[in-house]
């Protein structure tokens, strides 16, 4: 298996990310982490930005943090299926 590094917050990419783009990734992010018990309902694509930045409306988290756990529930659904 390959290990990622994680995106750190201040990693030039987040700043190409648009409200549209996060708001398609917490959909993601909330199909994927149900069936973990990982529960977002209120998170949205915020209006606040850290440095040029737009962050999320979960605790304020930078699009980084959204796009790391999506990373991990993705490695998780692709390792149920080798478990099967």
């Amino acid at each position: 298996m390959i290990r990622r590094q994680p995106i750190a917050p201040d990693d030039p990419r987040m700043l190409d990310y648009s409200a549209p783009q996060i708001t398609t990734l917490l959909g993601e992010l909330h199909r994927r982490g149900l069936q973990h018990g990982l529960l977002w309902g209120s998170a949205s694509a915020g209006e606040t930005t850290l440095d040029g930045r737009l962050l999320v409306d979960f605790a304020n988290a930078p699009v980084s943090t959204l796009l790391n756990l999506l990373h991990l529930l993705r490695e998780l659904d692709r390792n149920a299926v080798w478990e099967r």
